[in-house]
């Protein structure tokens, strides 16, 4: 997939696109960007995906904290694999979130190239957003640009948006979450020291410092886990809580046993996908309470997962 940017020379061919921030690139994405794929083919012309890197509210809003399912190099790789071959990465400002849905269809027309623009069945886009498909539709026929209407995502009558599978993310529903995203859903880091009281228990975890602090943390609660280290994918226990038998409920962690596994990991790079909730996070009268808790956990985890 190629990449355009805002500030590199602009080559693009005619090309059929579409337009969204495309947060966790989930089942109901892909299916639009299917549909402008099979329509790039109809009409022998390229495929365009045309998003941004830093989410619309964020500059919008100064105090606004975005809860992200994916950063952007994570959502580059996943729009990769979709077979669309360019991505345009817009720079968002005050400026553009000023143009009418008219001189933003324009924009997207005259500087890269977009001859038919294919829109999801419930997006909206220009000032105020208070114009819809009739509008975009006439504008098109003024601009000489094709203008689609996509299919809506029939998920056995589940509604699919970055904002549903948030709210199922934080109140730890793993498996509804991973079923709209179409993956696992995951978390990248780096391996950082930690108090190494997991070692002392026979449990040694390795403490993650995400790389991007706009990503969404689920639930806290324990989760069977895929874990990836050094092109190696191993079976993990992910904790995500406060500890609480341990430091009295002080300083949110996210920290994961690898099971069959030893050896020092400090500063090395460490990918986590959480496929199953297992339990809530509680607090146990001491250690040794935790320890046999955990060893049912690990049980659990060594019987559910394949590797």
């Amino acid at each position: 997939m190629d990449i355009v940017t805002g500030n590199s020379g602009i080559c693009l061919s005619e090309s059929v696109g579409t337009i969204g921030f495309f947060d966790g690139v989930h089942r109901g994405h892909c299916f639009l960007l299917d549909q402008v794929r099979n329509l790039a083919k109809e009409r022998q012309l390229d495929s365009s995906v045309i998003t941004f890197e830093v989410h619309p509210r964020k500059v919008l809003q100064s105090d606004y904290q975005p809860e992200l399912l994916t950063t952007p190099e994570e959502k580059y790789d996943l729009l990769a694999v979709t077979g669309v071959q360019h991505c345009i990465w817009m720079q968002f400002s005050k400026e553009l979130s000023l143009l009418s849905a008219f001189d933003f269809m324009k924009l997207l027309h005259e500087k890269y190239h977009i001859s038919a623009l294919v829109i999801g069945y419930d997006h909206r886009f220009g000032h105020n957003r208070s114009e819809g498909f009739e509008d975009y539709y006439r504008y098109g026929q003024e601009l000489k640009m094709e203008v689609v209407c996509a299919k809506e995502f029939d998920s056995e009558g589940t509604a699919i948006s970055s904002s549903v599978i948030r709210k199922l993310l934080k109140e730890g529903k793993i498996t509804q979450a991973n079923k709209h995203l179409g993956y696992n859903y995951f978390l990248t880091g780096t391996v950082v020291e930690g108090r190494q009281i997991g070692r002392g228990m026979g449990f040694p975890t390795a403490n993650i410092q995400l790389n991007n602090s706009d990503k969404l943390i689920p639930g806290d609660g324990v989760y069977a886990s895929y874990v990836y280290l050094n092109d190696r994918k191993y079976k993990g226990m992910l904790n995500i809580g406060n500890r609480p038998t341990i430091q009295n409920g002080k300083d949110r962690s996210i920290e994961v046993n690898i099971l069959d596994f030893s050896g020092e990991i400090y500063r090395q790079p460490l990918r986590v996908e959480l496929v199953k909730y297992l339990r809530e996070e509680r607090k146990y009268p001491d250690i040794s309470g935790l320890v046999e808790q955990m060893k049912k956990d690990r049980e659990v985890v060594s019987h559910l997962l394949d590797v």
